[in-house]
């Protein structure tokens, strides 16, 4: 018996160090999952250690790559033992890759405590088309003409399969939009495929595992294509056809036989096509589908396609093709009806509780001919009737029309709509809510970050700022989903980036729509209002071009990834370049501006109220702080003789600015929040004249009644500022405001998602002018950067970036008795809470392991601090690095920490 305990003690041992070894986890590869389809010849390998010991770092690393899933020995390559901390972004350095093949990779990691952790469960990549020559598939277009309300063509092709498929992958891509099916089913999950690009310069194509749909004998291909960003109309004036008037496909299908024969199925003119059910589709004013002139069978083998017609070959440009890394746009969050309801008006309207962008699926029974009509609408107008007048020319409509052979079900395939609301017209019998679901569309970023807090309005908020996300961020990052719009305006996606990157994963997704900034950048240096350009020669504007310095620098700080400074120097370089030629002895003071967009305004201003901030002043702030990123971006590559003429340029724009600006007792010329906001977050100032130009920012917001009057520009850094210069009393004021204008008057207005101007909706229930009223529009959300970096803390430190540093810095409000979040970085699980109770402050952290952390308790000494209920005790997992006012400063490696400490609620 003595015998067997001993034994079982030995094993609970044993399987507790089992447990604290180190192990490795979360394998990625370009930052995504088991990609497919990567043409990146030195692929990049990352992963996350997992321990239940604290303060873990890794020191060394060795990786192994095959060509099978069973690594055998080191396989075609490995890196060896590599005496490193780094864990992410390790390029692949074996031999050259093959196209269209699998890779399989495994890692395994030493840590600072003696642990050597298992080798990984393996990963893989599969590479896309490495070679242009590797494309065998032609461009093709129907054969038929393309008259009237251009019909969505399909295409489609027999083949036969005549031996076991081991591995079946299918390239596609076309002008316009695609869905593609084999054997009836459809290829893949994604939708709006193959998003949009600045298609003239960068057209991605889609790579599709679709070895279970290729059976062996029989199969056929068919593919629908749809009008999309290529040729729909777009922005105003009736512009359309912005990359060319035709729509076309290009497919390729390698297969590979477990004999190891290969086989191509390609787009070429045996191909034939035809028309079907979707007689009309745009991206702004919806789609017709008659269920009537369906092919039924249309995409399977043995369909009769006597009457078809052959497709035509085309020349088309393939120089242009690359393979996709941002996550594809896919269907997630379903909703019901809350309530069907009939308007003042007689008209049936569904109310789905949410503002989303994405469309209904429709079920219906009826006869054929039967017609119904879908409107989409945000809100409704005062009187209780449905509003659309703030879609401007957008006819956000889909008609379906029944083939009358029983319940049916229809969704739209090309075109998208922004709605809580949506009128139903023809629909035959009565309307039963659960025949009408509202699918939400966005871009598959991964969800990285969430807030919480004790009040229930700020809970609203960020549920808010999450939605405007999601309804903005399909492919690309537009301002507004509904109106006749949808455009990548790049003010608004730069002042709102840092949020995002809290939230999702956007890394992949900025990474790709930085290129076309790049790409459409105009050869003046300067960067077009919207990106991909559909507006032509129009840019240059400050705060809006910012976006080619703005995004690179803090894409970098929030992924610690070197590569988007490479890739995106020489358009900031460029667009530093065009300010500095569009001004006299470095003073920009010329060119048009968008200005603090949508800032407050007082209708027939006789007094001053209207805080019109000089356009020209805020050129000159953001011509310094683009200035400055050139600088930080030029320190981090070594380009040594770049920061030196840079630091010099940047000293002289910020003299000018304060010649022409600011007075001798250091008031800007405007006096407007805005002014102080830009001039305190870009340093303008100088040290001796800040702290001044802080008290003037709040005796303005004071005189404004605690009421905030930015607008685009100055709204995201103006809690910053407050914080920064001791006044997070009034930045806490200023969020938690519930009156016009405010962040939380749209929430207690019933918003679900962040509006446009801060009183779309006015408190009589009456609308803003409907030329520029979106409901759905993520800039002002950018407040939750404040909420996340500032309120609760989490921070990533300036000298270790993408989180490999951390630092935890609570910010504690009177009206807020807990916050918290938590941030999934590349490393692992970042999270601080805070809560206020009985007289004490708890504050709860999670560290990732092989990073570590400095944190700030907010205490008077390191004796009033408890850690797991006992006293602070300075150590190798927690060492006291000194107070500044307010905080006693601890130096911290990777797990779990509770610390309490008393705390006087009247602080």
């Amino acid at each position: 018996m003595k015998r067997l305990l001993l034994l079982s003690a030995a094993m609970e041992i044993s399987m507790s160090m089992a447990v604290a070894q180190v192990q490795v986890q979360q394998l990625t590869t370009e930052n995504l999952t088991n990609p497919i389809g990567l043409d990146n010849t030195q692929p990049r390998f990352s992963w996350q250690l997992q321990s239940n010991k604290r303060n873990v770092l890794q020191t060394a690393y060795e990786i192994k790559v095959g060509t099978d899933a069973k690594i055998k020995g080191n396989g075609i390559w490995t890196s060896g033992k590599v005496s490193s901390d780094q864990s992410l972004l390790i390029p692949y350095n074996g031999s050259s890759l093959t196209s269209g093949k699998r890779y399989y990779w495994q890692v395994r990691v030493w840590d600072n405590q003696g642990n050597t952790s298992p080798w990984s469960t393996p990963a893989y990549w599969q590479t896309a088309l490495l070679q242009p020559t590797d494309w065998k598939a032609s461009w093709i277009t129907q054969g038929f003409d393309d008259n009237g309300p251009r019909v969505s063509p399909l295409f489609r092709k027999e083949f036969t399969s005549g031996k076991k498929v081991s591995r079946a992958t299918a390239y596609i891509t076309a002008h316009g939009m695609y869905e593609a099916q084999i054997n009836g089913k459809r290829v893949g999950d994604a939708y709006l495929t193959p998003g949009w690009t600045s298609y003239n310069k960068r057209l991605q194509y889609q790579v599709y595992d679709v070895t279970g749909l290729v059976q062996q004998g029989n199969n056929a291909i068919g593919v629908t294509l749809g009008n999309g960003w290529y040729r729909s109309y777009l922005a105003w004036s009736n512009s359309k056809d912005h990359y060319g008037t035709d729509v076309a496909l290009l497919l390729q299908l390698d297969i590979t036989y477990t004999d190891g024969t290969t086989q191509s199925v390609v787009s070429d003119e045996s191909w034939k096509s035809s028309t079907g059910s979707i007689r009309y589709s745009e991206v702004y004013h919806g789609e017709t589908v008659d269920a009537r002139l369906d092919k039924k069978g249309w995409s399977t083998a043995g369909f009769n396609d006597r009457d078809w017609i052959p497709a035509r070959k085309e020349n088309y440009t393939k120089s242009t093709l690359l393979a996709t890394y941002n996550e594809p746009v896919k269907k997630h969050e379903t909703f019901k009806p809350l309530r069907v309801f009939k308007t003042p008006q007689g008209e049936q309207v569904l109310d789905y509780g949410q503002n989303l962008v994405g469309w209904v699926v429709v079920k219906a029974s009826g006869k054929s001919g039967d017609s119904i009509t879908l409107s989409h609408a945000e809100v409704m107008e005062k009187n209780g009737n449905f509003y659309t007048e703030n879609l401007r020319a957008a006819k956000a409509e889909n008609t379906y029309v029944l083939k009358g052979e029983g319940e049916e079900t229809f969704e739209p395939h090309f075109t998208w709509q922004g709605f809580r609301y949506v009128r139903v017209k023809g629909y035959p019998g009565t309307i039963n809510p659960d025949n009408f679901t509202a699918v939400a569309l966005y871009s598959d970023m991964k969800p990285t970050g969430t807030f919480t807090s004790s009040n229930p309005l700020l809970n609203q908020l960020q549920h808010n700022i999450e939605w405007g996300l999601k309804g903005n961020f399909l492919d690309v990052p537009t301002d507004c989903p509904q109106r006749d719009e949808r455009l990548g305006w790049t003010g608004d996606a730069q002042v709102f980036f840092r949020t995002a990157s809290f939230l999702r994963g956007v890394g992949n997704f900025f990474d790709k729509w930085m290129k076309d900034v790049a790409a459409d950048q105009l050869p003046t240096g300067a960067v077009p209002h919207v990106i991909p350009n559909v507006l032509g020669k129009q840019g240059g504007s400050a705060g809006w071009s910012d976006v080619a310095t703005i995004i690179p620098w803090e894409m970098y700080l929030a992924y610690g990834d070197k590569k988007i400074l490479e890739q995106q120097y020489p358009s900031m370089k460029a667009w530093v370049g065009y300010m500095s030629s569009q001004s006299t002895e470095q003073l920009w003071n010329k060119g048009g501006h968008f200005g603090d967009w949508l800032f407050y305004s007082v209708n027939d201003d006789r007094d001053g109220h209207s805080a019109i901030t000089n356009k020209y002043l805020i050129a000159q702030c953001f011509y310094a702080y683009s200035t400055q990123l050139l600088i930080n971006a030029a320190t981090v590559l070594g380009n040594t003789q770049d920061v030196a003429t840079y630091t010099t340029q940047l000293n002289n724009i910020k003299e000018a600015f304060r010649k022409e600006y600011t007075t001798p007792n250091g008031a800007t010329t405007s006096n407007t929040q805005t002014s102080y906001v830009l001039a305190l977050q870009f340093d303008m100032l100088p040290e001796a004249q800040r702290q001044q130009a802080a008290d003037r920012l709040v005796k303005n917001i004071k005189q404004y009644g605690n009421h905030l009057t930015t607008g685009f520009l100055g709204t995201p850094y103006l809690c910053h500022v407050l914080s920064r210069f001791g006044y997070t009393d009034i930045a806490y004021s200023l969020l938690l405001q519930e009156t016009y204008p405010s962040w939380l008057y749209p929430v207690k207005m019933g918003a679900t998602t962040i509006w446009e101007r801060w009183d779309g909706m006015k408190p009589d229930s009456t609308f803003q002018t409907p030329s520029m009223n979106s409901f759905n529009h993520y800039a002002y959300g950018a407040i939750g950067d404040w909420m996340y970096r500032v309120m609760v803390g989490i921070d990533t430190d300036d000298d270790g970036v993408g989180y490999k540093k951390i630092t935890i810095k609570p910010h504690i409000g009177q009206k807020i008795t807990n916050a918290g979040a938590a941030y999934d970085t590349r490393y692992g699980k970042l999270s601080s809470a805070w809560k206020v109770e009985n007289g004490k402050l708890l504050l709860d952290v999670e560290i990732p392991a092989n990073t570590t952390a400095t944190i700030y308790i907010p205490a008077n000494n390191a004796g009033d601090i408890l850690e797991s209920d006992r006293p602070l005790v300075s150590g190798n997992e927690l060492q006291v690095a000194g107070t500044e006012p307010g905080y006693v400063k601890l130096k911290a490696g990777s797990g779990i920490y509770r610390f309490s400490t008393k705390w006087d609620s009247k602080k």
